[in-house]
């Protein structure tokens, strides 16, 4: 997926989330499908549930994590594309 900065990401009123022992549980009521996301996975889902932006998202990963922006860019982008596959979240 190509990410555009301003994007925002609409979660599933259908999916309900928590965070365990820093992972992220997720559960799709409509499926009754569960999905766990690492620590990485947790942090980036957890600004984007909190209204960040995409890019904004990206900006505070980058301080937070030693990663170019390059990598993360396509490692976000590919979990975004994989979250909206499994119709946990809407751009």
């Amino acid at each position: 997926m190509q990410i555009q900065p301003d994007q925002k990401v609409t979660i599933s009123p259908d999916v309900l989330f928590q965070e365990v022992s820093g992972e992220m549980v997720l559960l799709d009521l409509s499926s009754e499908s569960y999905f766990g996301l690492d620590e990485i996975g947790a942090r980036i889902w957890q600004l984007l549930s909190d209204g960040f932006s995409v890019g904004e998202a990206l900006d505070v990963l980058l301080q937070e994590y030693e990663v170019s922006r390059e990598t993360l860019e396509a490692d976000v982008g590919e979990l975004l594309d994989n979250l909206a596959e499994a119709g946990l979240i809407s751009m």
